[in-house]
């Protein structure tokens, strides 16, 4: 008989969070969702509503569930200082692990998402640090404060002190199926076209000419999906963390004539200027919620889809991000994904849900 698994993941209603549920409810897992507002995570996952700050809210409400044997911990909050963002961040992440503990669940593994911020920085030390790239695994810390250096803290020793096995996963800028979410590039950049397609804007690329030239990746939110699922029940992949790009590379300068072609635009001519989506799309709140009308729309405020900063910092890194994928592929997994299939499936997906527009091409 197939072992029973049940999974608690944290932040259920993000960009990673809501694939993980996807994929592992497609697995036959019991799926427990943990978000202020859960009941906007995909459809079978259980929901938990808890505020991440609230310790004894999130301990009741992990309490009031069935047995749970892994926790995958997707979500973060951001904070005005990194020092503040690190004290946030790793408490939030300590009380979901205490709760775990105190319910007395039997839990075998936690997964921690974080990402190439790990060799990078945060956003304000970008450039700083020049890794050598592609950026692998063994890589030391940087010396400067990451949250994420914390959480893996957090994580490391309650798995000495509770006996369960962990893994740690850094993907590059996620693309994938999320309403809601921060940091969502794909969804970001479907809305631009969107708006360019709806009035007449250039759709130009934004960023700046390293961005426009040198080869890039991204992390298809169903490939991270795939591997957490398989680092979580795979026993050579205990205790070890992994990059997770989706094993291809890319340049921007190619394949912005795909987005466009797909929302039956012209890609603008790049003259190696960056400007800024956010100066770019102040105000266009009006706009969207008219298109939203005109289309049939099922989310009118453009601020809850997209997330024009964090694009903004993508297209502006100056410093080569790419990832080694051996580690994983070593100890057996092997999936792979085509970077344009992610963007194409997403605005497919987009449009089926109501989330932008399908326009006649």
């Amino acid at each position: 008989m197939t072992e029973r698994r049940s999974a608690l993941v944290v932040g259920a209603t993000g960009i990673v969070g809501g694939n993980i549920c996807e994929r592992l409810i497609a697995d036959g897992w019991s799926v427990y969702g943990l978000a202020r507002r859960p009941r906007r995570a995909p459809g079978g996952t259980i929901p938990l509503a808890a505020d991440l700050d609230d310790r004894a809210g999130v301990a009741a409400a992990i309490a009031g569930t069935g047995p749970i044997t892994h926790v995958f911990q997707a979500s973060w909050t951001p904070a005005d200082t990194e020092e503040e963002a690190c004290r946030i961040n790793a408490q939030q992440f300590s009380n979901v692990l205490d709760g775990v503990k105190a319910a007395g669940h039997p839990l075998a593994h936690v997964v921690l998402m974080t990402g190439v911020k790990h060799y990078l920085g945060p956003f304000k030390d970008f450039g700083r640090f020049l890794p050598d790239t592609p950026f692998l695994e063994e890589t030391p810390r940087l010396p400067i404060p990451n949250f994420y250096y914390d959480q893996e803290d957090v994580l490391f020793a309650a798995a000495e002190r509770d006996g369960f096995t962990w893994s740690v996963h850094r993907p590059n800028a996620v693309v994938g199926f999320a309403v809601g979410a921060l940091m969502n590039q794909g969804v970001t950049l479907a809305c631009y076209a969107a708006i360019c397609r709806e009035t007449g804007r250039p759709f130009v690329f934004t960023g700046i000419q390293e961005q426009w030239d040198m080869l890039t990746e991204v992390s298809d939110a169903r490939l991270i999906a795939r591997q957490v699922a398989w680092a979580a029940t795979t026993p050579a992949a205990k205790n070890r963390a992994y990059n997770t790009g989706n094993g291809d590379v890319f340049r921007w300068k190619r394949i912005w004539k795909t987005i466009a072609d797909h929302f039956g635009i012209k890609a603008a001519p790049y003259d190696g200027r960056q400007q800024s989506l956010v100066k770019m799309m102040a105000g266009i709140g009006p706009v969207w919620r008219a298109m939203a009308e005109k289309y049939g729309l099922a989310e009118p405020d453009i601020s809850r889809l997209a997330t024009w900063w964090h694009t903004d910092a993508d297209f502006g890194r100056k410093v080569e991000c790419i990832s080694d994928m051996s580690r994983s592929r070593k100890a057996g997994f092997l999936d792979y994904q085509c970077s344009t299939d992610t963007f194409l499936d997403l605005f497919r997906r987009l449009e089926d849900e109501r989330i932008i527009p399908r326009f006649d091409k």
